[in-house]
């Protein structure tokens, strides 16, 4: 067969883009629906991607709310449109702190280890030492699976999912979530081997392993291998590093506040005491310290759109209607910054959650875990290990800025999560 003539490349491809405009269009069809939400114009195939900052998200969807209102329509690639906007107005005991130094520290890594023991000694029934090898792995490969499910380049592939088809680009793209998976399937089937069936469950892997084989048969049931590796993924990416942010940005809250981390600290001394330590019970008759937890995740606001959702049916929002198959965001900054509910929406002020009395309050605006039917089902979990890690520590310890250090930045950085800035404390036994 002879080569192509130029006249017949040029034929060629003026076609492809003439298809790849039609089906382009095609994709466009529901925006023109007279009561779709309005939204920035988009490119062919692209769609609003290169329009969206993944640096400093909340930022650039905050701007997209004060253009187009509090429901509007983002095209991300060839995928459903994306409205995103404003939201309408026991007894338990934690272990002993780890030992911590006066000198300088960044707390973050301990911070991780802490709350990641707490979800391992859910899923796995163990505690891991500080230094145990396969535990520092497991820390570091969740830490860069979160790195790579944020930013640019996955929302590409979500956006133009053929390309995953592309040999080796997945696992390329994604090689600290396969290691991180792989290490899960190491830690499950050791724990498959170890269990026995005539034995109460030790933990949740033994409990959800004891379904798999009751659903054996069953195409139905959503208790699978594929299933308890997934479970068990949230609960450490999720469960664990959630937790861990909210807390770093405490410390670093406390140290910017002191005055506010001497009131935590004198509820402590008057509630629990030096030596006991804090449990859940105590909660009730801490308002102060309970307003600062509060006030600590709505101004760090670590997942300020939430989870993406998909509608499962045509629906109506504030006069607009969404098709069935669109993928929605919850812009929940908008309803934990809103200037209508809060007194101070930009600033720490622990008074948000205090009445006239000094009682604790927790107004509807306060959504960090997001609301519904679909809110985070680890809220209990999130809450309670929040009281006690944090009371824990103010009661052992006092935090300080280092001497000579100068005064950390209260601005996030945002990633899948917003982050402190990098910051170092010192810790000197109280």
């Amino acid at each position: 067969m002879g080569l192509l003539t130029g006249d017949v490349l040029v034929s060629l491809a003026l076609a492809a883009a003439i298809f790849f405009l039609l089906v382009d269009l095609m994709h466009r069809c529901p925006r023109w629906a007279a009561r779709y939400p309005p939204g920035p114009m988009s490119m062919p195939g692209l769609g609003n991607l290169l329009q969206v900052d993944f640096q400093d998200v909340p930022w650039c969807f905050a701007q997209l709310r004060r253009r187009f209102g509090d429901v509007y329509s983002l095209q991300l690639g060839r995928t459903g449109e994306d409205p995103g906007g404003g939201l309408g107005p026991q007894k338990r005991s934690l272990p002993d702190p780890h030992p911590v130094s006066a000198r300088p520290f960044s707390p973050s890594a301990l911070l991780n280890k802490a709350v990641g023991n707490v979800i391992a000694s859910l899923t796995y029934g163990r505690r891991f030492e500080y230094d145990d090898q396969s535990f520092l792995r497991l820390m570091e490969l969740v830490m860069e699976a979160l790195k790579e499910d944020s930013g640019l380049l996955r929302e590409v592939l979500n956006a133009v999912p053929v390309l995953l088809r592309i040999p080796g680009l997945a696992g390329k793209v994604f090689s600290a979530q396969k290691a991180f998976m792989a290490l899960l399937d190491e830690l499950v089937t050791e724990h498959r081997m170890t269990r026995d069936p005539a034995q109460p469950p030790r933990d949740l892997t033994d409990a959800f392993l004891a379904e798999v084989e009751k659903a054996k048969g069953n195409p139905n049931s959503s208790f699978t291998d594929e299933n308890l590796r997934l479970v068990v993924s949230d609960l450490f990416s999720a469960g664990m590093v959630t937790t861990s942010t909210t807390l770093a940005w405490g410390l670093l809250l406390m140290i910017l506040h002191p005055d506010v981390q001497c009131r935590v600290q004198q509820e402590i001394d008057k509630v629990i005491g030096k030596v006991r330590r804090p449990e859940m019970g105590d909660q009730a008759h801490m308002p102060f310290t309970t307003a600062v937890i509060h006030e600590v995740q709505r101004f760090a606001d670590i997942v300020p759109l939430g989870l993406p959702h998909m509608t499962c049916r045509d629906i109506e929002v504030q006069g607009f209607l969404i098709p069935k198959g669109t993928t929605l965001f919850t812009n929940l900054s908008s309803v934990l910054k809103d200037e209508a509910v809060w007194e101070k929406p930009f600033r720490f002020h622990p008074e948000h959650f205090l009445d006239a009395q000094g009682r604790f309050v927790k107004p509807e605006a306060f959504m960090p875990f997001s609301a519904g039917r679909r809110m985070c089902l680890g809220e209990p979990l999130a809450r309670m290990e929040l009281f006690l890690f944090f009371t824990s520590l103010l009661q052992r310890f006092s935090f300080s800025v280092p001497p000579g250090h100068p005064r950390p930045s209260d601005h996030g950085v945002c990633n899948f999560l917003v982050t402190p800035s990098p910051y170092q404390l010192c810790a000197v036994p109280r």
